[in-house]
């Protein structure tokens, strides 16, 4: 079953978008992604967890945190 990752990312210009997109793509078990440069949101759907998409964008030195309301994350 295919998780759904939604994170908040600064996406402040064309380059960060290109890097961002370039990061997420060489994620594994990724099936679909979208990015929202209005909302600066980023949603990763795939055989993924929330962590593993946040530790791939720090690779790239972008900060990234749940999207509020991220089904992934526990609500305590």
């Amino acid at each position: 079953m295919a998780n759904v990752v939604e994170l908040k990312v600064n996406l402040h210009c064309e380059e960060c978008i290109r890097k961002v997109l370039k990061a997420i793509k060489k994620i594994e078990d990724i099936e679909t992604y979208n990015v929202d440069t209005q909302l600066s949101k980023v949603t990763v759907t795939g055989n993924v967890t929330t962590e593993e998409v946040i530790r791939a964008l720090q690779k790239i030195r972008k900060t990234a945190s749940p999207w509020e309301g991220d089904e992934n994350v526990p609500l305590n």
